[in-house]
């Protein structure tokens, strides 16, 4: 036995980068009391496929047999679960999931139960969202106290000081999403939140925009305020000085960014339960107040078999995928009683992708094209079937979602065992361990250096070496130029369709990063986490071309960022002068690490 683990082992070390290996021991695998590495990655592997696959005991499976497709997947990095999953499945703590929502009424006893329950998530490893539309706007009247409301953000401010405290699950930081609506008569102050230095941190903002104010936007028609204590119109603004003020700060801060709401509730199934008003802290996963969703994301990278995608082996790995992101809803061990029963009440889950610019690259297309967005479509289209088709099968077996009868998937299908299925995260953590491109990002560059809990790392991207030798251009000089600009576009010995395909993400036209996300979202019943990462020189209106793109082409949000406009962020492109640091290939949110 022990033969055999010392061979699982190194097979897979022989997978992992330096940088892999660097953020395991860093932050995954489990330490003795001492605080020192107790663990290998195989060993992690085991543990949390273990963990999981023991669920199936309790619906008549194969527990070893279930055990081993689970570790296999993760040790060959075509799967892995969110990082809470990988942190704690087989320990003490046991919670296992990225993603929460949690309410927040209008009066002092549900803001700091609420306070409350976020610090127990942050605890034990998730990222919360909250909605704080429904507070009365400053300088409001409270009745009980005659005196007057201080609004959203003071309440805001609470909530991020205390996040600075709590360090999720003693291996990372907090991290929220604060949405406030664009009709809520503080919105001009949420938007401008970040002006000023060290606001809210540990936050990522999103102004909830209706159709109705889009509309507005486009017609430089006035809209309304209205107080959400009384339901009165406060007063009424331009949508277009609002919508300007948006892009402004967004182009210097780099937020807020924008949900678009009725269009998440438009598409979410369980609308006659309720409305939806948050996400998640990088915007991927809409949820109601008190549910949760685990994800898990599929290295494309690894779909590839002799330049084509090996459309078997994908089929395989998203039955896989749904099967453990199933079981996860049941190992589970949930913060609140609240959440675990509108968790399995719903049993949401979260399975999207990584790899996905590494996948384009050994498939020898561009990024940036009619060929990339085709595939994008394709893969996801694919993706989405074969997951449905699974939560069907799970559905048979093992009994529907309590809450179909009310869903909207009821009249399509008799058994389902999850209300939704898909999402695309940035992955930013997971991308280091499979030592692949993030979510759906385009390569950010083809050298950087990541900056992980305070750790350095530096990056080559593995796919762009690959193709190098594999084509014949590798050489030490070519890797130096590279390392020193992060870009092959100022290599004139480089074939012209070498350098297209490694296009990285500052060099991609806006309009392509937008029409990539609503590509992979015509397929996704979630959300999608992309950023749209734009050089440092981009313009406001190229923010606004950007959100205006976003919405006409059914997102469910956007978030743009010009390089260099955070303090602290987690990729800088190499090179010596000016080392500016870049918000990366994940959602800007996402430096907190509170969604994967």
């Amino acid at each position: 036995m022990g033969v055999c683990m010392d061979k699982e082992d190194k097979a897979i070390e022989s997978k992992l980068s330096a940088n892999g290996k660097t953020l395991l021991e860093k932050r995954y695998l489990l330490r003795d009391a001492k605080g020192k590495v107790a663990e290998k990655p195989d060993e992690l592997f085991r543990r949390v496929a273990k963990a999981i696959a023991r669920v199936d005991s309790s619906y008549g499976y194969s527990v070893e047999k279930t055990e081993d497709n689970f570790y296999q997947v993760m040790a060959d990095l075509e799967f892995l679960p969110n990082s809470p999953t990988l942190m704690n499945a087989g320990t003490e703590l046991g919670q296992l999931s990225a993603c929460f929502v949690l309410p927040v009424e209008d009066s002092l006893k549900s803001i700091f139960k609420s306070l409350q329950d976020m610090s127990l998530i942050h605890q034990s490893g998730g990222g919360t969202g909250f909605s704080f539309s429904d507070l009365r706007p400053e300088g409001d009247p409270v009745r009980s106290t005659e005196g007057v409301a201080s609004g959203p953000l003071s309440f805001m401010t609470i909530f991020d000081k205390a996040t600075d405290v709590i360090k999720q699950g003693g291996r990372r930081r907090g991290a929220n999403m604060g949405v406030l609506r664009v009709d809520h008569p503080d919105i001009c102050k949420f938007i401008g939140a970040k002006e000023k230095e060290d606001m809210l941190r540990n936050f990522n903002l999103s102004v909830g925009v209706t159709d109705e104010f889009m509309e507005a936007v486009s017609q430089d028609r006035d809209y309304a305020l209205v107080n959400p204590r009384t339901g009165k119109v406060e007063k009424r603004l331009k949508a277009r000085d609002v919508f300007d003020r948006i892009v402004i700060c967004a182009c210097q801060t780099g937020d807020p960014g924008l949900l678009f709401l009725d269009e998440i509730n438009r598409k979410h199934p369980l609308s006659a339960i309720g409305t939806i008003e948050s996400t998640n802290p990088c915007a991927e996963v809409p949820l109601l107040p008190y549910e949760s969703c685990n994800l898990g994301s599929i290295n494309l990278a690894r779909m590839v078999k002799e330049g084509a995608i090996d459309w078997q082996k994908l089929q395989k790995t998203v039955h896989t995928g749904v099967h453990f992101l199933d079981n996860v809803i049941d190992a589970n061990k949930y913060p609140l009683p609240e959440i675990e029963q509108r968790t399995k009440q719903n049993r949401k889950i979260g399975l999207g992708v990584m790899g996905f610019a590494a996948m384009l690259a050994r498939l020898g297309i561009p990024y940036d094209c009619e060929e990339g967005i085709a595939t994008a479509e394709k893969v996801m289209k694919f993706i989405r079937k074969e997951a449905v088709q699974k939560s069907v099968e799970l559905g048979e077996q093992r009994g529907s979602f309590p809450n179909l009868p009310r869903s909207t998937l009821a009249r399509d299908y008799p058994a389902m065992r999850n209300a939704t299925v898909n999402t695309v995260a940035p992955t930013g953590s997971l991308s280091i361990i499979a030592n692949t491109t993030s979510g759906i990002e385009p390569m950010f560059a083809l050298t950087y250096r990541r900056n992980v809990m305070g750790t350095r790392l530096t990056e080559i991207d593995p796919v762009f070496e690959e193709m190098a030798r594999k084509h014949g251009f590798y050489s030490t000089q070519l890797m130096e130029e590279v390392a020193e600009t992060g870009s092959l576009q100022n290599s004139p010995n480089i074939p012209e369709n070498t350098r297209r395909v490694f296009a990285t993400a500052l060099e991609i036209q806006p309009q392509w990063h937008v029409r990539m996300q609503a590509a992979f979202q015509k397929h996704v019943d979630n959300a999608v986490a992309k950023t749209v990462n734009l050089p440092h020189e981009a313009t406001e209106e190229a923010f606004r071309e950007i959100y205006m793109l976003a919405y006409r082409l059914k997102c469910k949000g956007i978030a743009a960022y010009r390089y260099g406009s955070k303090a602290e962020q987690v990729l800088e492109i190499g090179g010596t002068g000016e080392n500016r640091d870049d918000s990366t290939a994940t959602v800007k949110a996402c430096t907190k690490n509170g969604c994967e």
